[in-house]
């Protein structure tokens, strides 16, 4: 099975133990507590559960370099949301937080955020947003696009050989580098600046570690057929903005095979 659910859709497998990953048919886990587990980061939960990072830190009292501890606890939705508990045994309903750890007290007021900004339509002309912002987007790697994006499939996959350069696709920062998201296989997500994000899956070997800072067109890893149901080379990629997911076509300069 070729991965065409989004990057959340390995919540079953995560939160759930024995069970292995099934699509996705929610919005995302918005209530309670999630258990930090080992090599996970901030950007990774946040990615994991359709959640904008820096609303997950607001919630939970971090600042940067928002360093995270494995049996650390996170709320999961705004201070005073009703909450409950996900484990590897199932969800219990709470009042407060786990007892082993009390969350932070000292979070900043929530108010929610405005609607996203600068997401590019076909209406207004695709391609314009090649430069978003300060952000300037290139093809990830070379080959043809064998999935698109669509409501279910927020990246897009470009099948290409086993072991060709997968490039950084703007400059930033790598926030996350690991195997966690079994679904993806080897993963590398890369912060751009405070609103734009962008992921690269299925990868054979991952060149970057967390925390290094990437140019645009950097090699960052090499192509692979790893991650659920992949059998040939390939690279997921997928662009986020203010923490949703947006077409990557429309960010990325025009070129005859897409």
């Amino acid at each position: 099975m070729s991965l065409s659910m989004p990057l959340s859709g390995v919540l079953t497998y995560l939160l759930l133990a024995g069970c292995a990953a099934l699509p996705y048919q929610g919005t995302g886990f918005r209530s309670g507590y999630v258990q930090v587990r080992q090599g996970e980061t901030l950007y990774s939960i946040a990615w994991r559960f359709d959640l904008d990072y820096q609303r997950l830190a607001r919630w939970n009292g971090l600042r940067p370099p928002y360093t995270l501890t494995p049996g650390q606890w996170l709320r999961m939705n705004p201070p005073g949301h009703p909450q409950t508990m996900q484990t590897g045994t199932g969800r219990t309903e709470i009042a407060n937080a786990p007892a082993a750890q009390q969350m932070p007290g000292h979070a900043r007021p929530y108010r929610p955020a405005s609607a996203p900004r600068g997401i590019a339509t076909q209406s207004e002309g695709a391609h314009k947003g090649t430069a978003s912002g300060s952000v300037t987007w290139m093809w990830p790697t070379q080959g043809k696009i064998a999935r698109t994006y669509t409501d279910n499939q927020q990246g897009i996959e470009i099948a290409g050989k086993l072991g060709q350069p997968v490039v950084a696709a703007a400059s930033g920062q790598v926030v996350y580098s690991g195997d966690g998201l079994p679904s993806y296989g080897n993963l590398i997500i890369i912060k751009h600046n405070g609103t734009y994000l962008s992921a690269y899956g299925h990868n054979k070997k991952l060149l970057v570690k967390e925390g290094d800072i990437v140019k645009r067109g950097e090699t960052i890893a090499l192509m692979g057929e790893t991650g659920t149901g992949i059998t040939q080379p390939m690279l997921f990629f997928e662009i986020r903005l203010d923490g949703n997911p947006v077409n990557p076509i429309l960010y990325l300069p025009i070129r005859a095979n897409h």
